[in-house]
């Protein structure tokens, strides 16, 4: 049965969308010097801390999460938080030991990164990656999970909700360039939290707290690390070996969520922004994951007449049973706002990509009004293929664990390539080069091995599948780096770190905004987490 839409709720939802797409393209329209390449693609360089680090949460959080951690907690209980507080681990490693190669490489994009460490031909297969994981990745799984949550909430036609969302997205999107997506990013990030929050306190309060929830759940369900024969798939070890290789690529080495840095205004908010995300995403846990674990303690207790038809359908039976008129429409809107940040953080990077990286290079003498208008097509031509591959996405049996799966076919060669990269001098291009391709080839193969395990047999966790491919792309690439040495220039040689501890030896603002005790708050502070709920 669908959820009514009270008038209340409407203006809600009306409000929000008029509201976030106009100031979009307000931001845009009003910085004149957006015309400009770094204007429109880095927001002119200008950004500070509190907006990276908003909108590194914002464009990291979509419907997936809301709608699949909910899921998750209904099905697994905690264990799946996993994902947001290791999260805090790879985003100190940025803040510390990634932000500073790319602020002082001055690039626009981390394949141009991947140039100056090593050569052309890995800054070219970094950009194709990149391009696509963020179409069929980004886009892709988050206008499909909107959809659904708006068809079951509401009953609107799946087809509907996606071109609507991509098409309001992609207005601001092409029109403000990432001054527009940063901007309307911390406004959704807010917005987001306030929804999250709602939802979680009032079903909290109905169970009866905290007491009332570990009496109405298996105990097992509060707990955060698992056994291997825990059946959420997700034993303890995997998550310390297997996250910290889809974390580094994710955090630290996709242009989708780093841009954010790359367009900071200058190396301290740049440290200091991911280490803000960081502390959001500790709450994610609290606010994403324990709703379906509290909603499984209300339907135990005999709160509802129902329980959800399955648990897919969690969060939106939450906001019809617990919620009342008016936060519904705010929740609702929350939602949009998970979905469409997401989606136009991803068709930016999307555009960044393939103009500065691809086209720019076949035409160097481009002008950057051209370099834009290049961008603002490219922006338009992802979303047209996102919105066609959202329509096959179904076929996952969680959304969650499929985006996650993908993810960990992905991530070994390009976080093995960065990684050493930075931390070995002697990583070569040629070495960098053969382990992105036979990495790309390993995964690809992993992937059919567990896109048709019925056949195959395949049951290894995916999480221990990315460690093990890391392993491997790591060994083709010290064998081949030895084999064939690098040839560093200055440049290339600039972008290693001589030791680790060098990190912690750059420019940093007094007080508590040091990012080197901001990063040693944030380990503590995770860390205690991890012993609590263990």
């Amino acid at each position: 049965m669908h959820l009514s839409i009270a008038p209340a709720d409407l203006v809600v939802i009306i409000v929000y969308l008029i509201g976030i797409v106009g100031i979009g393209c307000w931001a845009g329209m009003r910085r004149r010097r957006g015309a400009a390449g770094e204007g429109y693609f880095l927001a002119g360089k200008s950004l500070t801390w509190p907006i990276i680090g908003l909108a590194l949460f914002s464009t990291n959080i979509s419907t997936i999460h809301l709608v699949s951690l909910a899921q998750e907690g209904y099905d697994n209980g905690l264990a799946y938080g996993n994902f947001e507080w290791m999260a805090a681990f790879t985003l100190i490693a940025l803040s510390l030991f990634f932000a500073p190669f790319y602020i002082r490489s001055n690039v626009a994009t981390l394949p141009d990164f991947l140039e100056k460490r090593y050569n052309r031909w890995c800054r070219d297969w970094l950009a194709i990656v990149s391009i696509v994981s963020a179409i069929f990745i980004h886009i892709g799984f988050s206008l499909y999970t909107g959809a659904t949550v708006l068809r079951g909430l509401f009953g609107v036609d799946e087809n509907i909700s996606i071109i609507v969302v991509a098409l309001l997205t992609g207005l601001y999107t092409i029109i403000g360039g990432l001054l527009a997506v940063v901007l309307t990013e911390s406004i959704q990030a807010v917005i987001l939290l306030i929804g999250a929050i709602c939802i979680t306190a009032m079903a909290y309060a109905q169970i009866g707290g905290w007491s009332g929830l570990a009496q109405s759940v298996d105990p097992v369900m509060l707990t955060i690390l698992r056994s291997a024969e825990d059946p959420s798939h997700l034993p303890w070890y995997s998550v310390f070996l297997g996250y910290p290789v889809i974390g580094l690529w994710y955090w630290c080495a996709d242009q989708t969520i780093v841009q954010r840095v790359l367009g900071a205004k200058d190396e301290n908010h740049a440290r200091v922004g991911p280490l803000f995300a960081g502390f959001i995403k500790i709450l994610p846990v609290f606010i994403f994951v324990l709703p379906g674990l509290l909603c499984l303690g209300l339907v135990n207790q005999g709160h509802f007449d129902s329980s959800p038809a399955t648990s897919a359908d969690t969060y939106a039976f939450l906001i019809s049973h617990v919620l009342p008129v008016g936060l519904r429409g705010l929740v609702v809107a929350a939602l949009l706002a998970a979905l469409m940040s997401t989606v136009s953080g991803a068709l930016n990077s999307t555009a960044t990509l393939f103009s500065y990286d691809i086209y720019k290079r076949w035409n160097p003498g481009i002008s950057d009004r051209s370099l834009v208008v290049m961008g603002r097509w490219v922006t338009f031509f992802a979303m047209i293929a996102a919105i066609i591959w959202s329509r096959y996405i179904g076929r996952f049996e969680s959304i969650f664990q499929g985006i996650s799966a993908i993810i960990c076919y992905i991530a070994p060669p390009i976080t093995a390539v960065f990684v050493w990269g930075i931390f070995w001098k002697r990583a070569s291009s040629v070495a960098a080069l053969i382990t992105l391709w036979i990495g790309a080839a390993l995964g690809f193969t992993v992937f059919l091995l567990d896109w048709f395990k019925e056949s195959t047999g395949w049951n290894i966790p995916f999480l221990m599948t990315t460690f093990y491919l890391f392993l491997i792309c790591s060994a083709i690439l010290f064998a081949v780096s030895l084999i064939a040495p690098h040839r560093h220039t200055a440049e290339s040689r600039a972008l290693v770190w001589n030791n680790p501890m060098d990190a912690l030896r750059g420019p940093a603002w007094r007080g508590i905004g040091n990012y080197k005790f901001l990063s040693c708050a944030l380990l503590i502070t995770v860390i205690f987490l991890y012993i609590k709920f263990a």
